[in-house]
């Protein structure tokens, strides 16, 4: 195992395939019987992404993991439609490219000088979304996505702090790992006050993703090393000059939602979560944060241990449930790529 470090104190760890392996199986020990019912959260894919999130600790990845599948019963990302948040992307505020970058990985375009609504949890809501869908469309064996985010018309009234904030929560403990690479493109001077305000917010991992990229020729460079220029838009010095266009954009989500129902449930109506199981993964008992503050190890031996109790009883009273009914989490089938 080797090792590097991480902006300011904090190391990078660095382990082998079969330290690697090693880790998945103690983490499936701690989170017990109830990761069969959940097998892409709980796939070895995943949780290689809770434990490089949190430098390889597992018990820190087994709380991140708990707290997302918590969240996800509770929250119901999977069930946002299009029509739920159409209002929210008029003015194409954030949108999924029609296009790749050179790694083949989705690319979602951030125009934050467009924000067009005062609803907090309604601008969240339609960012789960998006995430949602780019997972959806991930090429096959890529796990990562690319943010473009436009500062075109941004000035420190189009975002609040407390969205900022709720925006890195939920991306960086629900969706971890899922950046590959964020480009800040013509941030103004402003910015930098902004910039420094939000940092805490955001982890040392997430933070060395990001490349400011202004419109000379030597930043441009970097546009030029991951993007296509002739399927890049112009606003990012690229050669075509397609822009975003609300009807066409909204038919293409309708497309893809139709395709994710028609995945889910050919035929049928939605599986209802059993509501035994949502009252036990929700209890207290789930994610024990006793004995965490304070501590690099999160939550006391004792505190996993009746998590994964816990675990294993909602794993027993779910048993005899329909099939369709153990599998809510399950979306293997939705990870075939949604074409472009």
């Amino acid at each position: 195992m080797s090792s590097k470090k991480w902006r300011g104190s904090l190391t990078e760890k660095t382990l082998s395939p079969e330290e690697q392996h090693a880790k998945i199986n103690e983490i499936r020990k701690m989170i017990g019987p109830i990761a069969d019912k959940f097998p892409t959260l709980c796939s070895d894919a995943s949780i290689l992404r809770f434990l490089r999130a949190r430098n390889w600790n597992t018990k820190k990845a087994v709380k991140m993991l708990k707290e997302t599948l918590k969240w996800r019963l509770e929250y119901k990302p999977e069930k946002i439609r299009w029509e739920d948040v159409a209002h929210e992307a008029e003015t194409g505020k954030i949108y999924r490219a029609n296009y790749f970058d050179k790694l083949g990985r989705t690319v979602l375009v951030m125009r934050p000088g467009c924000q067009n609504t005062n609803s907090a949890s309604g601008q969240i809501r339609y960012l789960v979304y998006c995430m949602e869908n780019a997972i959806k469309s991930l090429n096959s064996g890529q796990e990562q996505m690319v943010w473009l985010i436009d500062f075109q018309g941004w000035k420190t009234s189009s975002i609040s702090v407390k969205v900022t904030r709720e925006t890195a929560h939920i991306l960086q403990d629900f969706y971890p790992e899922r950046l590959g690479l964020g480009i800040l493109y013509n941030p103004p001077k402003i910015f930098e006050s902004f910039w420094t305000m939000v940092k805490p917010f955001i982890e040392p991992k997430t933070f060395k993703k990001v490349k400011f990229v202004y419109s000379n020729p030597e930043s441009l460079k970097i546009m030029e090393e991951f993007f296509d220029l002739d399927k890049l838009e112009s606003a990012f010095g690229g050669r075509t000059s397609d822009e975003f266009n609300y009807q066409a954009y909204a038919q293409r989500m309708r497309e893809d939602d139709k395709k994710i129902a028609d995945l889910i449930n050919p035929g049928s109506s939605s599986p209802s979560l059993p509501s035994i199981l949502t009252e036990s993964l929700q209890s207290d008992s789930l994610v024990s944060d006793h004995g965490c503050e304070g501590s690099d190890e999160v939550g006391s031996s004792s505190g996993d241990e009746a998590a994964s109790s816990n675990l294993e009883d909602v794993d027993e009273k779910i048993q005899g449930q329909p099939s369709s009914c153990k599998d809510v989490a399950n979306d293997d089938a939705l990870k075939q790529p949604i074409s472009n």
